[in-house]
């Protein structure tokens, strides 16, 4: 009987587990994110729950994990080990409900600018087109990307006028979040 529960509790896992990084594995969590937490055969242990704004959350029995910048399969790994004092083979699930963390800002000489939760990865590309394009005054040239990495900020060139002719595709990056687009108004000389 053992062995028909750790295989439902491995087929479990594994479903889920899929099911939660069959749109991006490697999406990593960010305060305001909506997680579903399960764990398995615990009724009162199924939980939506939000990430805060310092990158924690907190769970029954596991008390308070700093989970900003984990994956949901990492976040699943360390709220089973703080499990396991009161549930020694718990089978633990963490799914991304909204990703509504993942915030790019948009500014400037766009038809839309501001604040846009894609809810997935988004390219300078995409985000410019949800910002509904470049008006005519923009400076398709000098558009920047704001980068904060930590206490350092950088400012990352983006070639609109190159990309969207087909050339240097490879400097239409992946946005991270908390990024922000400025494209600026063109010179009149």
């Amino acid at each position: 009987m053992k062995t028909v529960t750790s295989f439902a509790a491995a087929l479990v896992v594994a479903l889920c587990s899929t099911a939660a990084s069959a749109v991006e594995p490697d999406y990593t969590l960010n305060p305001g994110d909506v997680l579903q937490i399960d764990v398995w055969k615990e009724e009162g242990m199924n939980l939506e729950t939000l990430v805060m704004p310092d990158g924690s959350l907190t769970f029954p029995l596991a008390g308070t994990l700093k989970v900003q910048g984990l994956t949901t399969e990492q976040t699943q790994v360390a709220i089973k080990e703080r499990l396991k004092p009161y549930i020694p083979e718990a089978v633990v699930t963490v799914a991304v409900r909204q990703a509504l963390g993942n915030v790019v800002n948009v500014i400037g000489q766009v038809a839309l600018p501001g604040v846009q939760t894609p809810g997935r990865r988004v390219t300078v590309m995409q985000a410019l087109s949800a910002a509904g394009g470049l008006t005519p005054y923009a400076s398709e040239s000098r558009i920047i990307i704001l980068r904060r990495s930590g206490e350092r900020q950088e400012a990352i060139p983006f070639p609109y006028d190159q990309v969207i002719r087909g050339r240097q595709l490879d400097k239409d990056i992946v946005l991270q979040t908390g990024d922000v687009v400025v494209v600026p108004t063109a010179s009149l000389f």
